[in-house]
């Protein structure tokens, strides 16, 4: 969440759970949104061909990402596009920074862009001066409170209406406790209308780039891209290099499982295609690596570069649900984001990958077929080898591994254990076991499978088998 001091994910989570209503109520509107991608898609009887000739020519791409990058580069300068290569964040900030001060303005309006979110453009533009406006409604209430979006489609699903209308009082100087949504809805248009009237510089995300063609597609469902792209001389298009697609006729494949994926939708309200800039106008793309070829080389992690930044797996992720976007502390939140931020930073990450059931409905919903869940487990091996893991849990686990490993022992563990916690249950019940701090502990059985068994084995196996 910023570049301040990092909460892990556990204790985010904790202080998210402490609101047990907000968490409900987090909880069920976003199953809400797995409910209505499930209908969307059970629509459709070509669904999972869909979703597998998806998966086939994000392989294809990956696979021959240095071709269809020249490719798109060629195509796109033809159309009179600029064309700029990042290796990471930083590059890609000053990229733009450059470009704004070419043509000497200080202003700028941005639609959704989750990479610009990952590179910590608007504090970096903020820093020297630049002031941007986030054009998106849930973008906009969020950057207006000081926050990091918490959903990559929703950005401002953690807030409800009160939240709202508290924040535009205190910044737009809409009537107090005036809960409207249409009120507030017409009070952030107004808001807006002059940003988009008066900036000179808009710069947008990029959901597809086509190399066949050099263009790009920017899905929203408010316009709010178009608006800033068509009323300003200079556009910005900042894009991951994963976004490319081969050829137009694929897109019809993507834009079919996005929507649907992401709320429910047939399609997104706009899927706006820029190709060249306008009369007079001027259009640069920014390409961003940013730890991508890195990932692009671990084979166990490459499939994660496929992601359209649905949302489907923060959807319908139990932990998720109920632990909030904003105790992931990185720019994309949910199953997907704690298999592409450690490979950002390992240790600042390594907490992530843990924060998972490992169901594997991340995976089922997955529009794009990654292997969500078996990519978090494939982490959580990778940290543990490299050291990321706390220590305390490091010796637990191996203390665990030692009881486990031998029949004797564990047999006096269970023991050990049944009567501590019959006859001592103050040992257990108490702030040092995380496990009571959430729930009760389960009342210890009279003797264990193994003892049982012993007794009642042979009787049992006689049952069977007659």
């Amino acid at each position: 969440m910023s570049s301040n001091k990092i909460i892990q994910h556990s204790e985010a989570a904790t202080i998210f759970n402490k609101d047990v209503e907000r968490v409900n109520w987090h909880d069920e509107t976003l199953w809400f949104v797995r409910e209505k991608r499930d209908k969307a898609a059970h629509q459709m009887p070509e669904w999972e061909l869909l979703r597998e000739t998806a998966s086939k020519i994000k392989n294809n791409v990956l696979s021959n990402i240095n071709n269809y990058l020249i490719e798109f580069e060629a195509n796109a300068l033809k159309n009179g596009i600029i064309v700029h290569w990042a290796a990471d964040g930083e590059e890609h900030n000053k990229i733009v920074h450059s470009i704004m001060q070419k043509h000497g303005v200080k202003q700028m309006v941005k639609s959704k862009s989750m990479l610009t979110e990952e590179c910590h453009l608007n504090e970096y533009l903020a820093q020297n001066g630049i002031d941007v406006i986030d054009t998106d409604l849930g973008e906009r209430i969020v950057q207006l409170r000081n926050e990091p979006p918490s959903h990559i489609v929703l950005p401002a699903i953690h807030l409800k209406k009160q939240d709202v209308s508290e924040t535009f009082n205190e910044h737009l100087g809409t009537e107090k406790g005036n809960n409207d949504p249409q009120y507030l809805t017409e009070a952030a248009r107004l808001h807006l209308r002059d940003k988009f009237l008066t900036r000179k510089v808009a710069l947008t995300g990029v959901n597809f780039a086509i190399a066949e063609t050099g263009e790009i597609v920017v899905c929203t469902n408010e316009g709010n891209a178009d608006m800033g792209v068509h009323l300003a001389d200079v556009h910005i298009a900042c894009m991951g290099f994963e976004k490319i697609i081969p050829q137009r006729k694929h897109l019809g494949v993507f834009l079919r499982l996005l929507a649907r994926s992401a709320t429910g939708q047939p399609i997104t309200t706009f899927s706006s295609h820029f190709k060249k800039p306008r009369a007079g106008a001027e259009m640069h793309i920014v390409i961003v690596d940013n730890g991508r070829s890195t990932q692009l080389g671990r084979p166990d992690f490459r499939n994660s570069l496929k992601c359209i930044r649905c949302g489907a797996c923060m959807n319908t992720c139990p932990v998720y649900r109920r632990s909030g976007g904003h105790s992931y502390h990185t720019a994309v939140a949910g199953p997907i984001g704690s298999i592409l931020a450690p490979n950002l930073d390992m240790a600042k990450n390594a907490d992530l990958p843990f924060a998972s059931t490992l169901c594997g409905s991340c995976t089922n919903v997955c529009p794009v077929k990654i292997d969500i869940h078996d990519q978090l487990y494939k982490w959580r091996q990778v940290l543990v080898k490299a050291g990321h893991t706390p220590t305390v849990k490091t010796i637990a686990m191996q203390g665990m591994a030692s009881v486990l490993s031998s029949p004797k022992v564990f047999e006096m563990a269970g023991k050990a254990g049944r009567f501590v916690i019959k006859n001592a249950p103050f040992m257990v019940n108490n702030g040092l076991n995380a496990w009571y701090k959430q729930r009760e502990m389960p009342a210890p059985p009279e003797e264990s499978f193994r003892e049982w068994y012993k007794k009642n084995g042979k009787e049992f196996k006689d049952k069977n088998n007659e």
